[in-house]
């Protein structure tokens, strides 16, 4: 019996029964004595006797309930407040409870793992069952752990209402476990946490600016770590803006090309540079105003939400505008949307020349190569070739700008055969953008061999390019010099970070509206 229910021994077991859908145990105590729990004297002398009902884990798929027999004693010792006491099981449950401890521990663990809602129905099947409001009553018991010295920080932020409302995960280094949950992401609160917990010497975070204050007024003496991952997030923003400024050297001219995979849409010259041309009209004179406005207030330290008050713009805009360096950043046009007919249009207007114009045969064919489109589709590319004064013609190859990005952030063994014919095509076509590939290898190459010692010349080689797009990043890098050279050199990355945050999305997430921030708190920091 012993090894069915270890946590029923030291107690003497009267009778196993059966009641219904449930299996009962009657045990009581196995010596006729116990301590006072006041005084600690120990007593044989009965008063009286109660029984208490258990519930305990299911055993066999039925429920398990313990009828345990408490007795009452007198206290002998004359100097002690209490006359009598009853005897405790402190291995078995607590005073006043209705459950095991063997079961809390159980439907703690349930809960901390599955929230509210799901764990009560987990708990139906394991015949144990309880509501979900207990469930949540049961985390909310739990003592938070106190975190301790932590000599490497992580920290990051997350979004209770994305857009809205943002908290603070601080993240263990050296254990990758979160120690910690900030009710916002205020630089002022990270410094008050990090005073009441003195001893970080390495604190690993993004560029944002409110945990690098945070982190310089709270603890002034520890190395702070950029993420070399934001880092190159920073770096691919920067160059999708420059190849988006010259989306004309992206295309092929079609004397150059064989029959091509793209749209038969208008497109301008590849040899005239998108640097040569300057946006003009109504909408790039306001975008040029508000920036200057921008940067204005920007430069005597006015902060981002003075400047969205003053100006009624979005915080959002304002940080845009604030990160460009020049208003031709902002100028740049939305590349258009490709169409999964692109890849058969020129094979369609090979055939529209020999005659051909019969949209549904046309479909037919396209289909017979792979097109899963519409009918309709087609149809419309046929209907701009009937009513456009010249035959339709082959268009050059095109690629997108996301694709040469990727291409250029992307390690040169990881590209394909083809990616690097492509890529070269478009390099041999602008010098601007060749020189963009060099510089942002040689970035990656820091990032990814740590080679940090480099980052003085890089800087000096992205502001001497004339590129405006990488020269604002260079700037951006030198307001943040010490932390990029410590993420650049240093072996601390913000990696278990995130991972902590996609891990705390989750646990957001089955929770929905009940996710308070104490309950969310504890069920981050000790379901780990």
């Amino acid at each position: 019996m012993e090894v069915l229910f270890p946590h029923l021994a030291g107690l003497r077991i009267d009778r196993v029964f059966s009641r219904g859908r449930s299996v009962r145990i009657e045990v009581a105590a196995a010596v006729d004595k116990a301590a006072c729990s006041a005084c600690g004297t120990l007593s044989a002398r009965a008063h009286s006797h109660y029984e208490r009902r258990l519930t305990d884990v299911a055993v066999g798929g039925q429920e398990l309930v313990v009828h345990l027999r408490v007795r009452r004693y007198f206290c002998d010792n004359a100097e002690c407040e209490r006359k009598t006491f009853a005897e405790r099981f402190p291995e078995l449950a607590v005073p006043y409870s209705r459950r095991t401890v063997l079961l809390r521990r159980v439907l703690e663990k349930i809960a901390l793992s599955l929230g509210g809602r799901p764990g009560a129905r987990l708990t139906q099947q394991l015949r144990v069952e309880v509501s979900r409001s207990t469930l949540l009553r049961l985390i909310r018991a739990l003592p938070v752990p106190e975190p301790g010295v932590l000599p490497a920080v992580g920290v990051d932020d997350f979004a209770f209402r994305r857009g809205a409302n943002y908290g603070t995960v601080l993240v263990d280094m050296l254990t990758h476990k979160p120690v910690d949950l900030l009710p916002d992401r205020l630089s002022d609160t990270f410094a008050a946490w990090l005073r009441a917990h003195p001893g970080a010497e390495i604190i690993c975070r993004d560029r944002a600016s409110g945990y690098a204050e945070g982190a310089r007024l709270g603890a002034p003496n520890a190395i702070q770590v950029a993420d070399r991952w934001h880092l190159l997030h920073n770096l691919t923003e920067a160059v999708d803006r420059v190849v988006r400024a010259h989306r004309p050297c992206l295309r092929t001219p079609p004397d150059q090309t064989e029959p091509s995979t793209t749209s038969v849409a208008d497109a301008p010259s590849p040899q005239v540079s998108a640097s040569q041309t300057v946006a003009s009209g109504s909408r790039a004179e306001l975008t040029r105003l508000r920036h200057a406005e921008v940067h204005a207030l920007h430069g005597r330290g006015v902060g981002t939400t003075a400047i969205s008050t003053a100006l009624k713009l979005d915080a959002k805009t304002v940080r845009r505008y604030t990160r460009a360096v020049t208003a031709d950043e902002l100028l740049t046009d939305v590349p258009k949307r490709g169409s999964c007919l692109d890849p058969y249009t020129d094979y369609l207007a090979q055939r529209w020349a020999e005659g051909c114009v019969n949209a549904v045969r046309l479909t037919e064919e396209a289909r017979a190569r792979g097109y899963r489109g519409s009918e309709r589709s087609v149809r419309r590319l046929l209907q701009t070739w009937r009513t456009s004064p010249t035959p339709p013609k082959p268009a050059g190859s095109v690629v997108t700008p996301r694709e040469v990005t990727m291409w250029m952030m992307r390690p040169a063994d990881k590209l394909t055969a083809d990616e690097h014919v492509r890529l070269g095509e478009v390099l041999d076509r602008c010098q601007t953008l060749r020189t963009v590939n060099q510089l942002v290898s040689d970035f990656a190459g820091m990032a990814r061999e740590l080679h940090g010692q480099h980052l003085d010349t890089w800087i000096t080689q992205a502001r001497a390019s004339a590129i405006t797009q990488l020269a604002g990043f260079a700037e951006g890098l030198g307001k943040d010099y010490d932390a990029v050279r410590n993420g650049l050199t240093l072996p601390w990355s913000s990696g278990p970070v995130e991972g902590n945050v996609t891990r705390l999305k989750t646990i957001k997430r089955q929770m929905y509206g009940r996710a308070n921030f104490d309950l969310l708190r504890r069920r981050v920091l000790l379901s780990t």
